[in-house]
């Protein structure tokens, strides 16, 4: 996945051997990088994607599971979130290819959305099976495979009678139970900005999970101009509004990726009026001149220092 994974667990029952749960959880996250990484050109999701047909492709459960959920979050957001933007996000230079660094052409651009749509991708699921009306449909899941990745884990932890315990995978993470008795884990949402890691807020989470899209790491700059990798779908081109980053809890870390993505495309006034719709709780942190609003859904309240 081309970053970083942790995973901190508390009272390890005594019929677990710590050295084979390390192999496991390797293994899991190994199972969903060959699935749906674009990075790999073996990979389940790579194969399809190199697919000119539009016949149905048979795929695993695991991967129907998450492209169901980014077809299901692309229709919520009207396209912010689209499981097919790869040619947009390949062409600014954010995909498994070199980094351009490079500017686009309108024309290039117009050319890459054209070949965005989430509404021609199909899914089908006895047996599971996707398939595509336009041989030039691409499917990138960076935006949710994390989540998942992080979801599944916590599977096998529990299924190994392990209750308390912290996922974290490229920053997206999952926590159950307590770090120790009567103390829930301690999360902290970094400040968006590109030049040091610290900290804007400090959030209790217990049995839920945890997800932040924002436009300070992963960017270019020309002319003194801040492209974000952060791409709109709909207009081919990173996003210009004031919003810096959005965290989102929700039960699982799928669900919590790929919505963070979404209301961070969305901006802090369409994004803030899904989240409270969908009753998320959901934090934005918006540039205000050299700081940041916060900007917290009803449903983030409780997280809050009160």
């Amino acid at each position: 996945m081309g970053t970083s994974y942790s995973v901190k667990v508390v009272r390890i029952p005594r019929d677990v051997d710590v050295g084979q749960l390390k192999e496991d959880v390797a293994a899991v996250l190994r199972q969903v990088n060959d699935s749906m990484s674009t990075y790999d050109g073996n990979s389940e999701l790579s194969r399809f994607n190199q697919n000119r047909s539009s016949d149905w492709v048979s795929i695993s459960n695991q991967l129907l599971t998450v492209v169901r959920e980014a077809l299901r979050v692309s229709h919520l957001s009207a396209g912010a979130f689209d499981v097919t933007v790869g040619p947009v996000v390949n062409l600014w230079g954010f995909g498994p290819g070199p980094g351009r660094g490079e500017i686009p052409s309108d024309a290039q651009i117009q050319a890459a959305v054209a070949k965005v749509g989430y509404d021609r991708l199909r899914v089908r699921s006895s047996p599971p099976a996707i398939r595509k009306d336009d041989p030039d449909i691409y499917v990138d899941l960076s935006a949710i495979a994390k989540g998942y990745g992080v979801d599944q884990v916590a599977a096998h932890l529990e299924g190994r009678g392990i209750q308390s315990y912290l996922v974290e995978v490229g920053g997206e993470l999952r926590a159950k139970g307590n770090k120790a008795p009567g103390m829930p884990w301690r999360v902290g949402i970094e400040k968006p900005t590109p030049a040091a890691r610290t900290v804007e807020e400090i959030i209790p989470i217990r049995d839920a999970a945890v997800a932040t899209s924002g436009d300070y790491r992963n960017f270019f700059e020309r002319s003194g101009e801040r492209f974000t990798h952060e791409i709109d779908p709909r207009t081919g081109r990173p996003v210009t509004h004031n919003l810096a980053s959005v965290t989102v809890i929700s039960a699982s870390a799928m669900h919590a990726d790929a919505m963070a993505t979404a209301l961070m495309i969305l901006g802090p006034e369409s994004g803030f009026q899904l989240a409270e719709r969908e009753n998320l709780a959901a934090l934005f942190l918006v540039k205000q001149g050299k700081g940041f609003d916060e900007l917290s859904t009803s449903a983030f309240q409780e997280y809050l220092p009160q």
